[in-house]
């Protein structure tokens, strides 16, 4: 995946098209991923030990890691991801800078 946890991410498709958020999860096996804020929907929750009121709770849904690009560190723009050795370590950088995107 060109994406991991705690990537920043924009969405370039969708009902939550142009907006940002960081990656809380990612579900490699399934190609999705989980953005903070986005795409979120109704869940109707039963009473539990966590929420002994239960009712309808907000949460955010998986999306497809198609949908969203991570965000260049020098110009905030959606970039692709390509891949360079430094090292001896594989490491991601955008393609739009140069920058790595890991740190």
């Amino acid at each position: 995946m060109h994406v991991k946890k705690g990537d920043k991410v924009v969405v370039i498709s969708g009902k939550d098209k142009g907006k940002q958020g960081v990656i809380l999860e990612s579900y490699p096996k399934k190609d999705r991923v989980l953005v903070e804020g986005i795409n979120v929907i109704k869940k109707h929750a039963k009473p539990s030990q966590e929420n002994p009121q239960g009712g309808i709770i907000n949460r955010e849904a998986p999306i497809h890691v198609s949908n969203v690009m991570p965000l260049d560190p020098k110009s905030g723009e959606p970039t692709r991801v390509g891949y360079k050795v430094v090292d001896g370590k594989k490491v991601r950088v955008a393609t739009k800078s140069g920058e790595q995107l890991d740190k």
